[in-house]
């Protein structure tokens, strides 16, 4: 079972994320690969690490991009990648990883031939537990593959990017890692803040091991994993 870790607002977190980041990070002999989800969950834990810090070393590793979005749009990871993370970081391009989705395995193998990744941040769906675009009933053993995203993934969604005015301008597919890419991580932390993950936090926190009905559960099966949650999200 992952280990719980309450602290009092999402900038809290952030604060806390950055700082093990960045531990990590100095102390790695090379490359430090990190998984990073788009969207708002994690978006306090990117401004809080881009001040003051210039991390050489690091490798954004993306978790998901939807099918065909043109790399300007606003749902787009990659946009989101460049503008949010590797931009304030002073990062290059070539440190932005992302899947291709007219090649996904070639992501596995990429992740591999670079040492695997160190520490892949992760956030949960508010309504169905999806982790990246993994829908609930997901296979445990998945790689990155082109996904159908579930109806409730893709209305969740819908709240994370406004511009998309309704529930038709979702996409619906996206090429996604699979569980086993994030299992596969040294270390795992899941956020969650704001009274809108109230619900899914008390899922996840009612769990004690990996269930494949909540993807974002993969925390509770892996030796390395914490959930860290502020006191809003709190059930």
């Amino acid at each position: 079972m992952a280990d719980v870790v309450v602290l009092p607002d999402a900038q809290a977190i952030g604060e806390r994320l950055a700082a093990e980041i960045a531990r990590r990070h100095d102390a790695a002999g090379g490359p430090f690969l990190l998984g990073c989800p788009g969207g708002r969950s994690l978006r306090s834990t990117y401004r809080a690490l881009a001040r003051g810090r210039r991390l050489r070393r690091l490798v954004v590793v993306m978790m998901d991009e939807y099918v065909g979005a043109p790399a300007d749009a606003l749902h787009s990871c990659t946009r989101f990648a460049h503008e949010e993370i590797a931009g304030p970081l002073g990062l290059p391009a070539a440190r932005v990883w992302l899947p291709d989705p007219d090649d996904p395995d070639a992501y596995d193998a990429q992740i591999e031939a670079a040492g695997g990744i160190d520490l892949f941040l992760l956030a949960s769906g508010a309504s169905d537990g999806h982790v990246a675009f993994v829908p609930p009933g997901a296979p445990r053993g998945g790689r990155t593959s082109v996904i159908e995203l579930a109806e409730t993934t893709r209305r969740d969604n819908l709240v994370t990017f406004p511009s998309f005015e309704t529930l038709d301008a979702v996409p619906h597919r996206g090429v996604s890692v699979g569980l086993a890419t994030i299992a596969e991580a040294r270390s795992l932390r899941l956020v969650l803040h704001g009274a809108d993950k109230r619900d899914a936090a008390r899922r996840l926190l009612a769990l004690e091991d990996y269930d494949p009905d909540w993807p974002a559960s993969i925390v509770h099966d892996h030796a390395d994993a914490e959930i860290l949650i502020d006191e809003e999200a709190l059930p």
